[in-house]
């Protein structure tokens, strides 16, 4: 039995929901790169622990990395405009409460998300999930991709 979709009032319908399930989800992506200098230290800890664990990370003149983030938002398109989110909207959003809190700054100095957490990237995604997440229409899903480098990256929610 062939199922028969339907467009009604903006969505997309199945006759057939037995058989076929297609959800109206669709997921939206951003991508802004922004620079900053952190340093991994354990104040708990000793110099030698700290520098065992974190190795060059534990620099005491700290490092930079140019991090490229990746905000992916999940909804239904509104029936109006068809849109999950404006992403004009989600690139100002961005950029208001991320870059300009972090870009160019020394997360462990100028930073007060950072001034009793370790700013690895972890804990960096983590803060910018939180900072996003209390702004978006809490219908629409949220998930936060860093890169730290080319090759490392940490995604929250897992």
């Amino acid at each position: 039995m062939s199922s028969i979709l339907v467009i009604s009032n903006g969505k997309i319908e199945s006759n057939n929901f037995s058989k076929f399930y297609m959800s109206n989800k669709v997921a939206v992506y951003r991508k802004e790169h922004f620079n900053a200098a952190h340093r991994l230290n354990n104040p708990s800890w000793d110099g030698d622990k700290n520098a065992s664990v974190f190795g060059k990370c534990n620099n005491p003149n700290y490092h930079g990395h140019n991090y490229e983030l990746i905000v992916k938002v999940v909804g239904e398109p509104a029936a109006d405009t068809g849109f999950v989110i404006d992403l004009g909207g989600l690139s100002q959003l961005i950029e208001e409460n991320v870059l300009n809190r972090f870009d160019h700054k020394n997360l462990n100095m100028d930073c007060k998300e950072f001034e009793h957490l370790n700013p690895t990237a972890e804990n960096i995604t983590i803060v910018i999930y939180r900072i996003l997440r209390e702004k978006l229409d809490p219908k629409l899903d949220l998930q936060v991709r860093l890169y730290e480098t080319e090759r490392n990256f940490v995604e929250y929610p897992a």
